[in-house]
């Protein structure tokens, strides 16, 4: 996708709120912290957990299956799992960290457009 897609208006989403929506086929995640809106895709790259269901604290939103965390103002991992000690160093070669896609915000007359990344 080339273009801005409208995808909600800013009075939708409060302040410390997510909110799954699906833009051409895809699912992503829109945030609030504070002022700032945040789109990230909505799956997490360690097992696919449904980031909407997961805890959001400031730009951090943790995944509610194995705890990963990700910056939403970047999308980097904070925490790739909470496991520890062998099974956490199994976790990691098994599917090495990666980061959140995110996909570029603006806000137009109220309303929160999102430009997705291929």
């Amino acid at each position: 996708m080339s273009d801005f897609v409208d995808i909600a208006s800013m009075s939708e989403v409060q302040d410390g709120t997510m909110k799954k929506s699906i833009v051409g086929g895809r699912e992503i995640l829109l945030a609030r912290a504070g002022d700032r809106y945040y789109v990230v895709d909505n799956r997490c790259p360690h097992m696919g957990g449904d980031l909407s269901q997961g805890i959001l604290k400031g730009t951090m939103v943790t995944c509610p299956l194995h705890h990963s965390q990700f910056d939403l103002s970047d999308g980097r991992v904070l925490r790739w799992t909470d496991w520890r000690g062998f099974k956490l160093s199994a976790a990691k070669l098994f599917k090495a960290p990666r980061n959140l896609k995110t996909h570029e915000v603006k806000i137009e007359n109220g309303r929160i457009l999102v430009k997705l990344k291929e």
